[in-house]
């Protein structure tokens, strides 16, 4: 026994050495996780120094918007100043004419003013020097009162003076503009009136011409200057579509239009003017609900036959006139037949 006591007596104790290995391992880990809280810490300064910059040029960038907004805003209250200006001076150039027009009555009045002070100053001067004689005597007051009434005279002079001279020219100004018109108007009669007499003896070629091709029929006359078909002529009773005979009429129309039309200047705007007339007594068709649109559907018909036969749409005009233009007032057959027509005239737009 005492034996084996000494035996395990002298067995080496390992407890502590596997302490020591433990604590270094625990260290070793406690070092590690030190190193990388050290590197973390280190790139996350990085990360937030790097947002701060940013954070800086954002903020540098919205001041210069900022001052850009701020130069576009004062730019746009500039221009919209300087436009209400121009508008403002635009208005008073129109308002020129007028208030120089009124002024030359003003100066007028003015002036009579200006004439009657002047006479009653140069007789309180007279009588001011009158007195002084009289009283032999010469203040200082008095003599100041001399020297304004005299400045004050002499000033008006001058404004009567520069009265005159205005209104003289306000009145030259106005001879000249009333020349010119009286000038421009004498310049605008005369051409009128020679387009159209130049018109008027066109139109006459023109119905001497029909008047060659149509004969001396009773039932196309002359009324004024217009030539009238009676529309027994051109369509039966209720329609608007042209007769054969009534295309016939119509085509000789065209061709003595087209040949008078070649011969006018070009400077002369002129339209054939269609008109369509009916009588008195009322229609109602299916096609017609009245004689308005039977008479404007006529004159339409017309107008477009010469179209077809070369005359252009530019120089045509259709226009109905249903009832209420009558050549005679009368209700027998003869009359309503005589009312009944369509009336071909030259003239200008």
């Amino acid at each position: 026994m005492a034996g084996m006591s000494s035996r395990r007596g002298s067995r080496p104790d390992y407890t502590w050495p596997g302490y020591v290995d433990a604590l270094s391992s625990l260290l070793m880990v406690f070092i590690f996780v030190l190193a990388m809280f050290v590197v973390a810490q280190f790139y996350l300064s990085e990360a937030l120094g790097t947002r701060d910059q940013a954070l800086d040029r954002l903020n540098r960038q919205m001041a210069e918007l900022a001052n850009l907004l701020s130069l576009e805003q004062r730019s746009g209250a500039d221009l919209r100043a300087t436009i209400a200006a121009l508008s403002g001076e635009l208005q008073k150039s129109t308002a020129e004419r007028d208030r120089l027009q009124g002024q030359v009555s003003v100066l007028g009045s003015e002036r009579d003013q200006l004439l009657g002070q002047i006479t009653q100053l140069g007789a309180e001067k007279g009588k001011t020097l009158a007195e002084l004689t009289e009283q032999q005597r010469l203040s200082a007051e008095s003599k100041a009162t001399i020297d304004r009434l005299s400045a004050n005279i002499a000033a008006m002079q001058a404004e009567l003076a520069r009265l005159n001279a205005a209104l003289e020219a306000s009145e030259l100004k106005a001879k000249e503009q009333n020349a010119q018109i009286v000038d421009l108007s004498s310049k605008l009669n005369r051409a009128l009136v020679s387009k159209v007499e130049e018109l008027a003896r066109y139109r006459s070629e023109f119905f001497g011409r029909l008047r060659e091709i149509l004969g001396n029929r009773k039932d196309v006359v002359i009324v004024g200057d217009r030539f009238v078909f009676q529309s027994e002529v051109l369509f039966a009773s209720g329609s608007a579509e042209l007769e054969p005979t009534g295309l016939i009429q119509i085509a000789n129309v065209a061709d003595a239009l087209k040949e008078i039309g070649e011969k006018i200047p070009q400077e002369i705007d002129w339209i054939l003017q269609v008109d369509g007339h009916t009588d008195t007594r009322p229609i109602r068709t299916p096609q017609f609900r009245s004689n308005w649109e039977l008479s404007s559907a006529r004159a339409i018909a017309v107008v477009e036959f010469l179209h077809s036969r070369g005359i252009p749409y530019e120089r045509l005009a259709a226009r109905g006139f249903a009832e209420f233009q009558p050549l005679d007032t009368g209700n027998d057959t003869a009359t309503l037949a005589k009312n009944r027509r369509i009336e071909l005239k030259i003239t200008t737009r």
